[in-house]
């Protein structure tokens, strides 16, 4: 009786049409990843990584996580993520030159992507209960010192994709959460007089030549931007039907770097072609908007906040993938969800849309004492 009523609840809170949608994505990956090798331990591993984040998904769904709302508990998991951040620069492993991993054997755990989730839990309970005093210039300040502090730790590490991520996130919820575009303006005219000052008095030669090709990879296409040259030509070589899967020559013969990861875009859409990758944004648009659809519905301006907050890492991620796979980013490693390689970004997917599953359970009973509570920080 009670595995049934459990069984009852897992089924009423999964959105089915959100799952439905990303088994396609998960599949393009596989697919994309097994092409071009027999033996492919990637692929090997990405079968193990979505099996773990499945289990994980389906068992946080049946999770009551209304105690999330409460400030020390938030407020502990940042501080716990903090800690760990830094605890990478004593013991973590360094992988193509950052130092972001913690390596146990054949498996790896990067902390920067579970922080994501984190910065996303906090601004969403800060945002909750100042919403109505939310104009006021300080919750600029303090939500960007929340960021700040992540950001700077994975910068340092040196990950400048996921510090990418990390800034969208702030920024994203910020817009949402209604503070006054003035004092939004205000704080980054500051930062540009900033940048300009330490541009034009600060910065060697050298330096500003290293921003700029970092910005602009496809002006040093020999050196820096040879990668995301090889991009963009995959891609477009494409064309309208694509290659067909397997035949993608761009990738199969090395000229594409990474293609399990930070280019599996590119060599998804060298397959593919025009009409596959039409039909991956499609899948992608359903996702985003059944996240978003859920987080509207959510019981109190914390769950809402959340979801939102889902919507942005998730968008964030999409638009920075794609656009350094057609050479209109800086190459930066950052994954596409559901399709990348990568077991701490897949199982970190899973566990935000498990959290939301379980939100969406209690989405519909919004009662006064739990706002009157949201309000008060209990």
């Amino acid at each position: 009786m009670i595995l049934n009523k459990k069984v009852l609840q897992l089924l009423q809170s999964i959105d089915w049409f959100l799952l439905a949608a990303i088994i396609p994505i998960i599949c393009a990956g596989l697919f994309t990843m097994s092409s071009f090798s027999e033996a492919n331990i990637y692929f090997n591993r990405q079968i193990i990584w979505i099996s773990i984040s499945l289990i994980v998904f389906f068992f946080l769904s049946t999770v009551d996580f209304k105690f999330l709302r409460k400030t020390g508990i938030i407020f502990g998991i940042y501080v716990a993520i903090v800690g760990v951040l830094v605890l990478l620069f004593l013991v973590g492993a360094t992988v193509k030159g950052a130092q972001g991993w913690f390596s146990f054997g054949a498996f790896s755990i990067q902390p920067s992507e579970f922080a994501k989730l984190a910065l996303i839990l906090v601004l969403a309970k800060y945002f909750s209960r100042r919403h109505i005093e939310i104009r006021n210039l300080r919750h600029i300040i303090v939500s960007g010192v929340y960021a700040g502090i992540i950001f700077v730790l994975v910068a340092l590490q040196p990950d400048f994709g996921s510090a990418l991520i990390i800034f969208a996130i702030w920024f994203g919820m910020v817009l949402v959460s209604g503070i006054s575009k003035k004092h939004l303006l205000l704080v980054f005219t500051i930062v540009s007089l900033v940048v300009a000052l330490l541009w034009n008095f600060v910065f060697y030669e050298y330096q500003k030549q290293r921003i700029m090709t970092f910005i602009h990879p496809l002006q040093d296409i020999r050196g820096a931007g040879y990668n995301a040259y090889q991009s963009t030509i995959t891609v477009g070589s494409g064309q309208i039907v694509g290659k067909g899967l397997g035949y993608g020559t761009q990738s199969r013969l090395k000229f594409l770097p990474e293609y399990q990861t930070d280019f599996i875009f590119a060599a998804y859409a060298e397959e593919w072609g025009f009409v596959g990758v039409l039909l991956l944004m499609l899948f992608y648009i359903i996702v985003l908007l059944r996240i978003l659809k859920t987080a509207i519905s959510g019981a109190t301006n914390f769950e809402v906040l959340f979801g939102i907050g889902i919507t942005i890492m998730f968008a964030a991620h999409l638009l920075v993938h794609i656009g350094m796979n057609v050479g209109i980013m800086p190459v930066t490693g950052i994954t596409i969800p559901f399709m990348s390689y990568g077991g701490s970004h897949m199982l970190v997917t899973f566990i935000a849309l498990g959290i939301l599953m379980s939100m969406r359970r209690y989405s519909s009973s919004v009662h006064k004492d739990v706002m009157k509570n949201e309000f008060l920080g209990v």
